[in-house]
């Protein structure tokens, strides 16, 4: 599946504080446009001829749930279809200081037991949908 044709959502926990949740927003923003280049990579020049990367080439719905929500819906997702992309926002990874770290520590987690504190999606528009249909927008 190419990349214009993958819906995006980013589910977070509406009780983060204000800096915790732009940081998981951000975080899994990161890494959905990193397992998909095509999200973006366009340089786009101004008038006067001043070049920036775009921040995304479609819409990318911040939507809210509860972390047990979110942690059903991340299993729900999973195995996600090919072309698709699941990433998950587990808290213990707030603890961890280096994403050596993380790798460490993944493995020897289940995330069917672990507070999920948002997930982002990527995929056809039907498997999106099916997932984040009944939430609303994050305000």
């Amino acid at each position: 599946m190419s990349g214009s044709s993958k819906r995006i959502a980013i589910i977070v926990d509406p009780i983060l504080s204000l800096g915790v949740l732009a940081n998981t927003i951000a975080t899994i923003g990161i890494g959905l446009g990193a397992a998909e280049s095509a999200f973006g990579n366009t340089i786009l020049t101004d008038a006067i001829g001043r070049s920036v990367q775009n921040s995304a080439d479609r819409p990318v719905p911040i939507l809210q749930a509860p972390s047990v929500a979110i942690q059903a819906l991340l299993l729900k997702a999973l195995p996600a279809p090919d072309g698709a992309i699941v990433v998950p926002f587990p808290r213990f990874a707030r603890s961890l200081h280096t994403f050596v770290d993380y790798q460490v520590q993944f493995p020897t987690r289940d995330l069917a037991s672990e507070t999920i504190e948002g997930v982002g999606l990527a995929g056809p528009e039907k498997w999106v949908k099916s997932l984040t249909g009944s939430l609303k927008l994050l305000r």
